[in-house]
């Protein structure tokens, strides 16, 4: 059944029940490229965790839906995770914002790090933000996820470490010496509220960086023997976490 993400203001009560109105891009979507027909079904997922399963009123430049019932999604994880991801280059950074969307992530922060082969400048800020929450709002109508995930401004290595060590697991992936894997990490937490991930560059994180990690509390976390190129870190560290405590 398609999918479509509104807003909270998008639904509305009457004395006939609740209705929700879609415009813009989906509403072409919805009427020219999908053709539906009154009378379809289609999803609605509201940025609560909610889902609406929905009948075609009327199409055009506005889409109006009847809602037929309403619940809880449960294809959300049980765990609120926030990938800090080191800035990279183009198609690598997009590989993770997708493949982390896919895996459940909530929140994606991109980070400045010591050997990142990415700088941007603050004007740049807002358009590729722009982007990238456009890439996790398609990868999340996708696979089928009932909230969209956030993607952040960039923001410097320091602020990201004393952020993310507030996690109930805050796992720092470093190739270095004095890590443990995440199956272990993951058992000594049993239910954990809040996961941060943490992701160096291309290059690592420096020694300076991985002192100041730890000392913020961070959980050292080694990804077994083979080293993982940036992009592929990430989804192997979610996919941990979601066969431990979703699987």
């Amino acid at each position: 059944m398609p999918r479509f993400f509104v807003e909270p203001n998008d639904i509305v009560s009457d004395e006939r029940g609740e209705h929700i109105t879609i415009q813009g891009d989906d509403a072409v979507h919805i009427t020219k490229v999908l053709r539906m027909k009154v009378g379809e079904h289609l999803t609605a997922c509201d940025t609560d965790g909610f889902e609406y399963e929905t009948v075609v009123q009327s199409l055009g430049d506005t889409v109006t839906l009847d809602v037929i019932s309403k619940k809880t999604s449960e294809n959300e994880p049980p765990y609120v995770a926030t990938v800090y991801q080191s800035l990279v280059r183009g198609e690598r950074f997009d590989t993770v914002l997708q493949k982390a969307t896919e895996l459940g992530v909530k929140r994606i922060v991109p980070v400045i790090t010591s050997r990142c082969t990415v700088r941007l400048e603050k004007k740049e800020y807002e358009k590729k933000v722009t982007r990238w929450q456009r890439i996790v709002l398609e990868a999340a109508k996708q696979c089928g996820r009932a909230s969209v995930p956030t993607v952040t401004n960039p923001i410097a290595f320091d602020e990201a470490v004393k952020e993310a060590a507030a996690a109930d697991l805050p796992l720092f992936c470093y190739e270095g010496e004095g890590t443990l894997p995440v199956t272990i990490h993951t058992e000594t937490v049993e239910s954990p509220g809040t996961v941060s991930v943490m992701i160096g560059p291309e290059g690592g994180y420096s020694e300076e960086e991985a002192r100041l990690a730890k000392e913020s509390g961070m959980k050292m976390t080694g990804l077994g023997r083979r080293i993982l190129r940036t992009e592929t870190a990430a989804p192997f560290v979610l996919s941990c976490l979601s066969y431990k405590y979703e699987l």
